[in-house]
C-alpha cells in the first residue's frame, strides 16, 4: 500500500479536526479528479511504520476528533489488505475516535453486488475483494460514497464533490439495512 500525504489538523474531510491519509491506486478516474496524482497504485511512497506511528501520534491528541482515509480510493484492490488492518488497530488503540473513509464504489455496488457494473473490465476483481471492502466499512462511521461527476458538483453538498455522492452514517445504515444518510441522522441526534 502507498500513500500520497498524511494531512494534520484536517478539518476539510470529515467533522473536527483529523488527520487524513490519501492513499495511491484509483480505477474509478473520474474527470477533473481534484487529486489524479493518486491514480497510480505505485505513486506516492509505501506506507511503513513511520507513517503509521505519525498517524498514531496525531491521533493521540485529545483534539484530534479521528481518522478519515482518502486517496485515490482506500477500497482499491491494492490498499484494502492495509487499511483493513489500518482500520482494527485504530479501533482498538483509540476506540473513541472516528473513521471516515471516501471511496468512489457506492454502497450499492458493495452491499448489493447485483448492482455492481458488468463490466468485464473489474466485475472479477471486484467481487472477490469485497468481503474485506465490507468488513472496513463496518468498522467506519461514515462512508462518503460514489464517483466525483463534475456536471454535479456543488460546492454547498457538505462533505462531498458531487451531489450524487451520499454522505452515510455507517452504523445506523447497517443496523437497519438501508442508507442512513450522515447528516439527517447527525441532526436528530
Amino acid at each position: 500500500m502507498n500513500y500520497h500525504n498524511i494531512l494534520h489538523d484536517d478539518m476539510r474531510n470529515g467533522t473536527g479536526l483529523r488527520v487524513t491519509l490519501f492513499l495511491s491506486g484509483c480505477n474509478h478516474y473520474c474527470h477533473n479528479c481534484q487529486n489524479p496524482q493518486t491514480w497510480d497504485c505505485s505513486g506516492g511512497i509505501e506506507f511503513d511504520l513511520a507513517a503509521k506511528e505519525e498517524i498514531f501520534e496525531q491521533l493521540e491528541k485529545d483534539y484530534i476528533h479521528g481518522i478519515t482515509f482518502s486517496g485515490g480510493d482506500p477500497l482499491h484492490q491494492n490498499n484494502i489488505d492495509g487499511v483493513i488492518k489500518l482500520c482494527e488497530e485504530i479501533k482498538n488503540n483509540f476506540p473513541n475516535k472516528t473513521i471516515w473513509i471516501y471511496t468512489g464504489y457506492y454502497w450499492e455496488e458493495i452491499f448489493e453486488p447485483t448492482f455492481t457494473y458488468q463490466s468485464k473490465e473489474w466485475s472479477y476483481d471486484f467481487l472477490k475483494h469485497n468481503e474485506v471492502r465490507k468488513q472496513i466499512i463496518a468498522m467506519c462511521d461514515v462512508l462518503v460514497d460514489g464517483r466525483y461527476v463534475e456536471s454535479l458538483s456543488d460546492i454547498k453538498y457538505h462533505w462531498a464533490g458531487s451531489t450524487n455522492q451520499s454522505v452515510i452514517d455507517v452504523k445506523k445504515s447497517l443496523e437497519i439495512g438501508e442508507i442512513v444518510l450522515w447528516e439527517t441522522n447527525a441532526n436528530t441526534n
